[in-house]
């Protein structure tokens, strides 16, 4: 017989303080050490991921001007980004309704997703309106004078994500390379946290619907509905949250060879209401399938899993193996401007593990197990990570301690997805 269990009475233990709650990697790593764990033995795993997410934009209202300035704003620029004033004109009032795609962009080296994080950092931001009148006002902001400040997705958190290789012999700029994609399978680069993955653990959206609860950037806030080109095969998310309460180490832009993208975080809690949940949240890598697709089609040319690609978390830096090249590679090439050349420092808020300085590095100072993967025969080193699990998990225990604290409430969906 199917167990099962409510998410009511799940929230009552919480409040009694007789819930398990386990992060997701803590689950898979029973599990990898044969342990048996039953439908008895948790309550809720918390899962995570965070990486590069493309459909991330921002919806802002703000004061610009004073009333009757000017009749309505044609167009808007924040920190040189361009953003799309309306859909409300709020005519003459001085304030403006703004959506910023993550994926726009002042130039090749600052985006929306830079933008964010100045936001979300509580830099100041330099704003331009240009109305309809033809004036220009010039003002700056931040998001303390910024009252909504929601971040929403188009898509986020898919199941599981893809590889890219190139098989044609000529390099290629593309949004899943940090330098020019070189041929012919010549590198692998990926997506995706594997066994972190939210809906890894419940890909029948058993638990996952409308209205629940989640943290995105360290926010809480809440799934809205399915996200485009989500499909029973790789479903995915759409979300939104208040901008105010997000934490800067979670979002941010990164740099691709085909220009700036959006870096984006999710904690979904999986209640474990029966043990169809239990039997997906308890899958390891191994037996979870990575695509890998040609980069120019975006077709299939083969498929690993995730246990072929994540064996290490972590990229280290020993500053003893710095040859202190005329122009340090790393510098130019990190995507998320976490390496400073000259006083020989990683931004820890900024490094995403990305593993592009691995491969840079002349002095092999920077080290992390990447991996090499097999494909119809071939073998490949992987180049590239867009996804960060070090931080993922981060983020799941972050949303255990909040669950366990009873800062974090187990939401019932509204409808099913």
């Amino acid at each position: 017989m199917n167990k099962r269990r409510t998410i009511a009475a799940i929230n009552e233990k919480v409040e009694r303080g007789e819930a398990v709650v386990m992060t997701a990697d803590e689950l898979c790593n029973r599990v990898r050490s044969g342990e048996e764990v039953s439908f008895e033995d948790v309550d809720v795993v918390t899962s995570a991921t965070c990486g590069v997410k493309s459909g991330t934009y921002a919806v802002l209202s703000f004061k610009v001007a004073e009333r009757d300035e000017f009749e309505r704003a044609e167009r808007v620029f924040l920190n040189g980004v361009p953003a799309f004033p309306g859909p409300c004109p709020n005519e003459r009032l001085g304030i403006i309704d703004a959506i910023v795609y993550g994926t726009s962009r002042r130039d090749e080296r600052y985006g929306g997703g830079h933008l964010f994080r100045d936001l979300v950092s509580h830099e100041e931001i330099e704003v331009l309106v240009e109305t309809v009148e033809g004036k220009t006002i010039e003002t700056t902001t931040n998001l303390d004078k910024i009252p909504f400040a929601r971040l929403s997705s188009t898509r986020n958190a898919f199941r599981n994500y893809n590889a890219f290789v190139n098989p044609e012999p000529n390099e290629v700029a593309s949004i899943f390379s940090v330098s020019k994609f070189e041929g012919a399978f010549k590198g692998l680069t990926f997506s995706g946290c594997g066994e972190l993955n939210p809906l890894e653990k419940d890909p029948f959206l058993d638990t996952v619907g409308i209205g629940t609860r989640i943290l995105m950037n360290g926010a809480e806030g809440f799934v809205i509905g399915a996200g485009t080109r989500s499909s029973a095969e790789k479903p995915n998310l759409m979300g939104i949250a208040d901008m105010h309460a997000m934490q800067p180490e979670y979002v941010g832009g990164f740099r691709t060879s085909a220009g700036p993208e959006v870096w984006n975080s999710w904690a979904v809690p999986i209640p474990i209401v029966n043990e169809r949940v239990l039997e997906t949240a308890k899958r390891l890598d191994e037996e979870i399938k990575l695509s890998v697709l040609d980069v120019h089609t975006r077709l299939p040319v083969g498929e690993i899993t995730y246990a072929d690609v994540w064996r290490d978390s972590s990229v280290r830096f020993d500053v003893h193996k710095c040859i202190e090249c005329e122009e340090c590679q790393v510098a130019s090439i990190c995507p998320m401007d976490a390496f400073d050349g000259l006083a020989k420092e990683v931004n820890a808020d900024l490094c995403c593990n990305c593993g592009a300085c691995v491969l840079s590095c002349q002095g092999g100072a920077f080290y992390c197990e990447l991996g090499t993967v097999t494909l119809s025969g071939r073998q490949i080193p992987v180049t590239l990570r867009q996804s960060d699990r070090k931080r993922a998990l981060k983020l799941a225990v972050m949303l255990k301690k909040l669950i366990l604290e009873r800062d974090f409430t187990l939401s019932v969906p509204v409808s099913r997805l």
